[in-house]
């Protein structure tokens, strides 16, 4: 049980993440089809830097991927029906967490649901050269994803912290 939670939940999660991919690469490749000015080149560029390293970078490799990797290792090793049903809620923080990495998930992804919505208000190219940054920091993510959730479970010495209350830790 233990080992297809771990699965279901990595899985989960790098669907929700490559569902985000397929439908936003549409968009930010619509921003092509406009006729784009110098302002729209250099605005491309500073998006697309900036969310490789605050989307892809710190976001995903140093802080969600290791962790997601190390809650579905957990998982693996301490399942629970509850938890391996819901397992890609699990590997994302939203339960039997910590109470700050809850807060900090839950407000995490309010906020995400916020930005995405006003970012549907912009047209072309806007909104297409922001979803070029979010879609190249996705993908980022998903490669960090992977990478990590490889290393957990083919290494004994994982040092990430699944961040669960102290008590069962």
């Amino acid at each position: 049980m233990g080992a297809f939670g771990a699965l279901w939940g990595l899985a989960g999660v790098s669907l929700l993440l490559g569902s985000a991919v397929y439908r936003l690469s549409p968009l930010a490749a619509g921003a092509f089809s406009c006729d784009l000015l110098w302002y729209h080149w250099a605005a491309l560029a500073l998006v697309v830097l900036f969310m490789a390293y605050a989307e892809g970078y710190r976001g995903f490799q140093q802080r969600f991927s290791p962790r997601v990797a190390a809650r579905a290792k957990y998982l693996k090793e301490h399942p629970r029906f509850l938890h391996v049903l819901l397992a890609p809620f699990f590997c994302m923080g939203y339960f039997h967490a910590t109470k700050r990495r809850q807060i900090t998930s839950i407000s995490l992804t309010a906020g995400i649901i916020v930005l995405i919505l006003l970012v549907r208000l912009l047209s072309q190219p806007w909104r297409g050269i922001i979803d070029a940054g979010v879609v190249l920091g996705l993908v980022w993510g998903l490669i960090s994803l992977f990478a990590f959730s490889l290393k957990a479970f083919a290494s004994k010495d994982f040092k990430y912290s699944p961040e669960v209350p102290e008590e069962e830790s």
